[in-house]
């Protein structure tokens, strides 16, 4: 009975002899031969048609096995390869172009009852642009001029969907995006050896989140002040367990989580169509939902706060020890349809699905003494807090 290197030795001298039916008489059928971060071939069809093209286009292509290292029903090859790309057919779409290739590499076959069942492949695909011309060379004057391109569009994505970190308190730090004017606010709270978010802004805010949580030992949960596009769009992008208050479950499973208790047309003209535009792009699509917090809940040493009105099942965050208040759309300290900034008000009645509540929820809010009280959006509510709460509760609304 052959063993498992002898079938990878087997399986390599045939691809070294340009031999495809013996090559692929060693595969089982509809296995998978997988080229790590690139394409997957199915066997034999797959497996064929590949190297079929790969010996067309380097027709005195040669493979050497460098060491064989196996374990159970695995062996690792590392290989040297070099070629010609002398054609006459071409490789992955380009024209040979006469280039030679030297390259390494290392395959992981995996063999049952004689056959190969799978293949990791690992090659160095950069390395093979740069010698087949597609890529400049490592240290020459084309490579600087394109590694300064890359920084410029860096640079410019930076600017458009970039993010703003600010420490809040011992332990919290506030994270702002949004383009062209940083309103869209995630907080970062310590949580062991990485960070709990709260609330997830936008989805274009979502790879420069990741960025910042991974600096801080890497997100460990998402909870949702509440599931409306602007708060849960780069929850998915993080790819942690998100939770929500009970209420806000339903939401946050949609694909499109428009409210239906919203109305367009309670803004002011020119302020409808923009909202109608923004919201579906600020999304990130439906959120899976992990479990759900309520009044009371401890979440990373603070105690949640149910405070609905401006959604069905909005919370905030609320830590008794230095009194600082994380509190979503609990209020707005900004105009959403100017972008001027202010002292807190009652969200806008467009969005809330119940102004009363949500007047009975800053009450709420006050009565606890908070003093600070970072909103979603924009600025915090400092100073006199407790005034100012019970000020905005008490207001007309827009």
């Amino acid at each position: 009975m052959a063993s498992t290197a002898d079938i990878a030795k087997r399986y390599f001298a045939a691809l070294t002899a340009h031999d495809l039916d013996a090559a692929v008489a060693l595969w089982k059928p509809g296995s998978i031969d997988r080229f790590v971060g690139g394409q997957e071939l199915v066997a034999p069809d797959g497996i064929v048609a590949y190297f079929s093209e790969l010996f067309g286009a380097f027709p005195d292509f040669e493979l050497e096995v460098v060491e064989l290292t196996t374990a159970r029903n695995r062996t690792a090859v590392r290989w040297t390869a070099h070629g010609t790309f002398a054609g006459p057919g071409r490789f992955q779409g380009f024209t040979p172009n006469q280039a030679r290739i030297a390259i390494e590499g290392c395959d992981v076959i995996t063999v049952t009852d004689e056959l190969i069942v799978h293949n990791d492949a690992y090659v160095d695909s950069g390395d093979l642009a740069r010698q087949l011309g597609l890529l400049p060379a490592a240290g020459s004057p084309a490579e600087v001029r394109l590694t300064r391109l890359a920084n410029v569009r860096t640079k410019a994505l930076r600017a458009m969907h970039g993010v703003s970190v600010e420490a809040v308190a011992d332990g919290v730090w506030v994270v702002r995006g949004g383009f062209p004017i940083k309103t869209m606010n995630v907080y970062l709270i310590r949580d062991g050896s990485g960070v709990t978010v709260f609330d997830a802004g936008i989805k274009a805010m979502g790879p420069a989140l990741a960025a910042v949580c991974a600096q801080h030992g890497g997100a460990r949960r998402v909870v949702l002040g509440h599931a409306d596009p602007d708060h849960r769009g780069a929850a998915p992008a993080l790819g942690v367990p998100v939770f929500c208050h009970p209420l806000e479950h339903e939401t946050a499973l949609k694909d499109q989580p428009l409210r239906d208790y919203w109305d367009m047309g309670k803004l002011r003209p020119y302020a409808r169509p923009y909202f109608k535009r923004m919201l579906p792009a600020w999304d990130g699509g439906a959120v899976a939902i992990e479990g759900t917090v309520g009044e009371g809940d401890e979440v990373a040493g603070f105690e949640v706060v149910e405070l609905p009105g401006h959604a069905p099942g909005l919370i905030g965050l609320f830590r008794r020890s230095d009194r600082l208040a994380l509190i979503s759309d609990t209020v707005y300290t900004l105009d959403i349809q100017t972008g001027r900034k202010g002292g807190p008000r009652i969200p806008h009645p467009a969005f809330d699905d119940d102004v009363e509540q949500a007047r009975a929820s800053i009450r709420k809010l006050a009565a606890l003494d908070p003093e600070r009280a970072w909103a979603g959006h924009a600025d915090p509510v400092t100073g006199d807090v407790r005034r100012q709460l019970q000020e905005a509760a008490e207001a007309s609304v827009p």
